[in-house]
């Protein structure tokens, strides 16, 4: 029996390891910071849930983002890409540009944040330096919700 205690309790130490993975708090939602890390941890998957963030910074590629950090270089970014479909939505929605109707706003997005690798070029080409950004990936209007 004495046996069995020591593996019972190597067992609860690593099913209360999967735990800390799960959301914390009474919070329905994940916020940038915990977005960010979670989805570093697991790069191939990503996390998913409901993101909820304040509006800080935007900015228009073929694709709307909308960043949770003024800087959207900054590591502790979590960008909302919208996909040009969802923005039109969302922009007959809010009668005005994304950019302008969501800034400074909090929001709520469902989705999966992956890592998004970054390259740096040169005249087009790759430099070989990069770095990552947090991005969730809307692509229906009904994913992003104002609070």
């Amino acid at each position: 029996m004495s046996r069995c205690k020591p593996t019972l309790f190597a067992a609860l130490l690593m099913l209360g390891g999967c735990a800390s993975t799960l959301p914390t708090g009474d919070a329905p939602w994940i916020d940038p910071g915990q977005a960010v890390l979670r989805a570093a941890a697991a790069p191939h998957t990503g996390v998913t849930g409901v993101f909820a963030l304040t509006v800080q910074a935007t900015g228009r590629t073929d694709k709307v983002h909308l960043n949770s950090e003024r800087d959207y270089r900054d590591p502790r970014n979590l960008s909302i890409a919208v996909m040009p479909r969802a923005a039109t939505e969302l922009e007959a929605l809010h009668g005005r540009p994304l950019e302008d109707a969501l800034r400074g706003k909090r929001i709520q997005v469902a989705g999966t944040a992956r890592r998004v690798r970054i390259d740096f070029t040169v005249d087009g080409e790759r430099t070989g330096k990069y770095y990552y950004q947090t991005h969730v990936r809307v692509t229906r209007a009904s994913q992003i919700r104002v609070l």
